[in-house]
């Protein structure tokens, strides 16, 4: 850990405030990792989250006091958050929702607000305009906006953001994939799910709209023609689970549906190639995983993607079905090329910010609104 001193508060370790919904799209993991470096820097941190969230992602194992908070925008919500951050130096949200809440919390009082902006809504018609107006709000409430990517920025800053910089959230290095010698190209994980003698490709997350999950489905018709047939697993739940399965079942698609998983790595150390098909994404974390693994990775050239994975991954148009099969085939017919991308991707890894490099960031914002702010 770097020994870059923390501001402080006259005589009194700066106190940060961070505020989180559900920790969602790998927030909370980023919380859980800024907490912990702001905390051996010295600072005071409260994290102010669902006391799910605050379950699962340990805060106080980080050295962080916890505060289990609502995240609804309703009166009580507001209240609950403003005594939380009665002596606070700086609060730092996370996500919009969080933002609108922090926002409304603070207000009257001097205490700057950071914004960081993980992701973006795909809300659509009237729901849509409500986002908009949400953003302009906490875009213009933030002394400064965090964004995970350059496009968010540009969001941000097209919502009235005074200021807006781009912040890549580091999420931590994966755990290493399996042992080579105790579960060779992974065998014992394709018995299981019923991969073996054939292909194995791999798409990991919710179950939703937004994922592309659809257009991934027409892309597999034509992966029936291949010999061997691939097996495309997907990890994760959500709500199109039974529409999904039900393509799967009437088109007799080379698709198996696996829930919810806790052992993505074991799941990468099988696979022959990741597969993200998204309709937007900051810093997808199969994205991040499998280039850290060195899994070959097929994914859209939409939002944070290009710039987070360069050179080391096969880019594709989103919601182009032909565009997507045709990448999946034309690299597992190509080993040599299979091999470019799995060094390729550990090097571009390498290059990351690290959770070291984020903390770092964060708190040259802290101590630059601690120095700006009104004596």
């Amino acid at each position: 850990m770097s020994s870059t001193p923390a501001p402080t508060n006259g005589q009194q370790p700066l106190h940060a405030v961070q505020v989180l919904g559900t920790g969602a799209s790998g927030s909370g993991a980023h919380v859980r990792s800024l907490a912990a470096g702001l905390v051996a820097r010295g600072l005071r941190i409260t994290v102010c989250a669902p006391r799910g969230t605050g379950d699962g992602y340990g805060f106080a194992d980080a050295g962080a006091q916890f505060t289990p908070l609502r995240t609804r925008t309703d009166p009580g919500a507001v209240a609950a958050l403003r005594a939380a951050c009665a002596e606070a130096d700086v609060v730092h949200a996370h996500g919009l929702r969080s933002g609108l809440l922090a926002s409304l919390a603070l207000r009257g009082r001097p205490t700057p607000l950071v914004v960081t902006w993980h992701t973006r809504s795909a809300a659509e018609g009237a729901r849509a305009r409500l986002v908009r107006l949400t953003e302009r709000r906490v875009a213009r409430a933030a002394a400064v906006v965090l964004g995970a990517s350059s496009d968010l920025v540009e969001r941000a800053r097209g919502r009235g953001a005074r200021d807006a910089r781009l912040a890549p959230v580091a999420l931590p290095v994966p755990s290493a994939v399996p042992d080579a010698e105790t579960d060779p190209s992974g065998h014992k994980t394709r018995a299981e799910i019923g991969a073996v003698g054939r292909p194995l490709l791999l798409a990991v997350g919710r179950l939703d709209a937004g994922r592309g999950y659809g257009t991934l489905l027409d892309a597999a018709r034509s992966w029936r023609d291949l010999d061997p047939e691939p097996l495309l697993v997907i990890a994760g739940e959500g709500g199109r689970r039974a529409e999904l399965q039900r393509r799967i079942e009437e088109e007799s698609l080379p698709v198996l549906l696996l829930g919810r998983r806790e052992d993505v790595p074991d799941l990468l150390a099988a696979a022959d190639l990741a597969v993200l098909p998204s309709r937007w994404e900051a810093r997808a974390l199969l994205a991040h995983e499998a280039l850290h693994a060195g899994v070959p990775l097929v994914a859209t050239a939409v939002g944070g993607i290009p710039e987070l994975v360069g050179d080391a991954a096969e880019l594709v148009p989103y919601g182009d079905p032909d565009a997507l099969a045709t990448a999946v085939a034309r690299l597992l017919a190509d080993p040599r090329r299979r091999t470019e991308l799995a060094r390729a991707g550990r090097a571009r890894a390498a290059e990351w910010p690290t959770e070291d490099d984020t903390v770092a960031q964060v708190l040259s914002v802290y101590d630059e609104l601690m120095q700006n702010r009104p004596a």
